[in-house]
């Protein structure tokens, strides 16, 4: 199929899945005597799954040492280090963010907890004090 017909397919512009052919995650194809490429239909599989893997936060690099060169031939050993690998990553990503979260909230919290009779100036100078850093003059 042609590059159109492939972008189509998978969703993604043409520009996009010559890019990744230059980055040799999409196999070079033969190109037909009137220049054009002729891709497979396992192409349009390729293509999701390196759509599916860069949402899911693998980088283009370690979908390029996971993807096989015959999809009916994946490494399984590695491919499963790689997975495991991702999960943990993106286990201490949910653990960094809910320790934001959390420092935000409590953040926010102290500012609303400003007393009536103190200007904003006065608060922010509260607030800091409160957090351990000392405002200068």
């Amino acid at each position: 199929m042609k590059i159109g017909e492939l972008a189509k397919r998978s969703g993604l512009a043409a520009s996009t899945i010559r890019f990744y052919e230059a980055k040799g995650l999409l196999k070079t194809v033969d190109r037909q005597s009137n220049g054009y490429r002729d891709y497979p239909l396992e192409a349009v599989a390729v293509l999701s799954i390196i759509s599916d893997a860069q949402q899911a936060g693998f980088t283009l690099d370690e979908i390029r040492q996971v993807l096989p060169e015959d999809m009916s031939s994946w490494k399984h050993d590695e491919l499963m280090v790689a997975l495991r690998k991702k999960i943990a990553d993106i286990e201490s990503l949910e653990v960094r963010l809910a320790q934001s979260k959390a420092h935000l909230l409590s953040l926010i919290q102290l500012i609303d907890a400003k007393p009536e009779a103190l200007d904003c100036k006065d608060n922010a100078a509260r607030v800091m004090e409160s957090m351990g850093i000392v405002a200068k003059n």
